[in-house]
């Protein structure tokens, strides 16, 4: 019995190594043809594409996957929660030079002092309070900041109204000092996204922006075709999320 017992936990731990190392494969490839995939699109979108940037969205992956793409030449990445992204950054970053890291999640007023330690670029302003928190704990930081806009005015989404973002985006500039570079959103997943990251694109030219987030593992080509600047692909890289 205790020779079978053994027998199997080592097939057990073989199988495990062997299902790692494929997974592991898997990712690097996946983020391969995803940057053929942008490229590409770039191409056939020629008149309208503004070459975005791959934000590789990484919550919830480990280290050690996200390393693999860091090897392969990422550098920009998307994280939702403050904790989750300190407790992985602090020493990817001081492992690896030049990392972007963007907060694409909410930003809860008690994280904003976390969040400017850890982040580059916080995709999720959009209310006052939490301008107000940030500028108090700003200092000197060489930090973006992104308004989300609820583009399709959805209750259960965050994010300001369209009709809000112009006033909102002229307060945080003009009165709050901050250095807003642009807008994100979530469409619908029920409706076609293009009207949604027109609407995105129109808002971003009217502001004078540098910036529109919006795309993600099912839509970007859609958003390379209405001049997205930052696309945030996590599971067509890693797989899905457990």
């Amino acid at each position: 019995k205790g020779l079978q017992k053994n027998h199997s936990s080592g097939i057990l731990i073989f199988f495990n190594l062997y299902l790692n190392r494929w997974s592991m494969s898997k990712i690097i490839e996946n983020y391969k043809r995803i940057l053929i995939q942008i490229e590409r699109y770039n191409k056939e979108f020629l008149a309208t594409s503004k070459n975005p940037k791959l934000i590789a969205v990484s919550k919830t992956f480990s280290e050690d996957k996200i390393q693999l793409i860091i090897d392969q030449g990422q550098r920009i990445f998307g994280e939702n929660k403050v904790q989750e992204a300190t407790k992985k950054w602090v020493v990817l970053k001081k492992r690896n030079k030049k990392i972007e890291l963007h907060l694409i999640g909410p930003l809860q007023s008690n994280k904003v002092k976390e969040a400017l330690e850890i982040f580059d670029v916080i995709q999720t302003v959009d209310r006052e309070k939490i301008v107000k928190k940030i500028k108090d704990n700003l200092d000197n930081k060489e930090i973006k900041f992104f308004v989300q806009v609820n583009i399709g005015g959805e209750a259960q989404k965050n994010g300001l109204k369209i009709t809000e973002v112009e006033a909102f985006v002229k307060w945080c500039i003009n009165d709050m000092n901050l250095r807003v570079a642009g807008l994100m959103c979530i469409p619908p997943l029920d409706r076609e996204s293009s009207y949604y990251f027109n609407l995105l694109s129109n808002l971003k030219e009217k502001l004078k922006l540098e910036h529109a987030s919006m795309g993600m593992s099912n839509d970007f080509a859609k958003a390379i075709q209405f001049g997205a600047t930052y696309l945030r692909v996590g599971s067509a890289i890693f797989g899905n999320r457990s």
